[in-house]
């Protein structure tokens, strides 16, 4: 029986419990913090109960063991089980800022280490799982867009490639999560017409101000050529997601549309997914 498994793994304090709450609402059967080594064994079990979906959360806690994952997680595939492996990220800041509200204990936590060099610590044993997963970075994302993230992630069919575009602000940082960055902010910015500043990259005005001009179809059709020139060389490397972030100032214009035309127009051929990072925290 093919079973659709999700892998969820990342930083302590990244929102691993919200991932799961979604996943769960989502229909999976969820299990948190499952050791390693008991991976093959509870797929299984689980497989003999007739179970279709789990979702399993694994992370530093078992980071005596987390050297197995690479080889549990080549095992689930030779079983014919669909996996899909997602890294929750944040920066070091963001997670240091969590645990002081929350005024939790880092797992890895010791007398003789600040917390800083604790995450760092942690970031070291977790390279390789990130390495081979999908990475969300959730450092400016709220409960809700991280739940909404999940669950458009897990709903899109299994393919070959996924390719995520997602546009952001400079103004609050460089997503972690993006595997190409592409500055829009030389483009023609709609801000600074007066009609047009209240609306996103979503609005019709907005893209008839910007289809105008050259400037912005140039660089659409930079970004297209350079993307279909490396896709399929990315493809052959068997990866199973790409993120394009596109970034401008405020991520509310320029950014917001260039994603929507890239989405649409990569659609064609491929399994695409669109994120707008500042539209979707309002």
């Amino acid at each position: 029986m093919n079973m659709d498994i999700i892998l969820i793994t990342g930083m302590s304090g990244s929102g691993k419990s919200v991932a799961l709450h979604a996943l769960e609402d989502s229909g999976f059967y969820c299990v948190d913090n499952l050791p390693p080594e008991l991976l093959i064994p509870f797929v299984k079990l689980e497989e003999q109960h007739q179970e279709r979906r789990l979702a399993i959360a694994i992370d530093v806690r078992s980071a005596n063991s987390l050297y197995l994952m690479p080889e549990q997680m080549n095992l689930l595939h030779d079983m014919g089980m669909t996996v899909k492996s997602v890294f929750l990220d944040a920066n070091s800041d963001t997670l240091q800022r969590r645990y002081s509200e929350s005024r939790r204990k880092h797992p890895l936590s010791s007398g003789d280490k600040a917390l800083l060099e604790t995450i760092g610590f942690e970031r070291e044993l977790l390279a390789d799982l990130r390495d081979r997963a999908h990475v969300i970075d959730t450092s400016l994302l709220r409960s809700a867009q991280l739940q909404t993230y999940i669950k458009t992630l897990v709903s899109a069919p299994s393919a070959q490639l996924t390719l995520v575009f997602e546009s952001f602000g400079f103004k609050r940082g460089i997503p972690t999560d993006a595997d190409y960055v592409f500055d829009v902010r030389m483009l023609p910015n709609p801000h600074y017409e007066s009609a047009l500043r209240p609306l996103t990259g979503r609005d019709e005005p907005v893209q008839a101000y910007l289809r105008q001009s050259e400037a912005f179809l140039q660089m659409q059709l930079q970004i297209e050529g350079f993307l279909k020139h490396w896709i399929p060389a990315i493809e052959r490397d068997h990866r199973s997601y790409v993120t394009v972030a596109i970034g401008c100032t405020g991520g509310q214009h320029r950014s917001v549309f260039m994603v929507e035309q890239l989405a649409q127009n990569f659609g064609t051929r491929w399994l695409t997914l669109k994120r707008h990072r500042e539209l979707d925290a309002i």
